[in-house]
């Protein structure tokens, strides 16, 4: 079975951030309670918070 995991995902969006005061990295987002329960138990859960963290989208826009 092919499961997708959802740790990779959120490693390139914008809102996982690494916490200085915790020395790791966390999700910018409070999910709910449901949200999270699907995040956790649904290896195919889509976050709809999920922004792609494009360093170069800037560079782009200049061009």
């Amino acid at each position: 079975m092919n499961k997708k995991d959802n740790s990779a995902v959120c490693e390139l969006c914008v809102n996982y951030v690494y916490d200085q005061e915790d020395e790791c990295y966390s999700c910018l987002v409070n999910l709910d309670e449901d949200e999270y329960i699907s995040f956790v138990s649904n290896p195919n859960y889509s976050c709809p918070y999920f922004r792609l963290d494009d360093e170069y989208s800037i560079v782009r826009k200049q061009n």
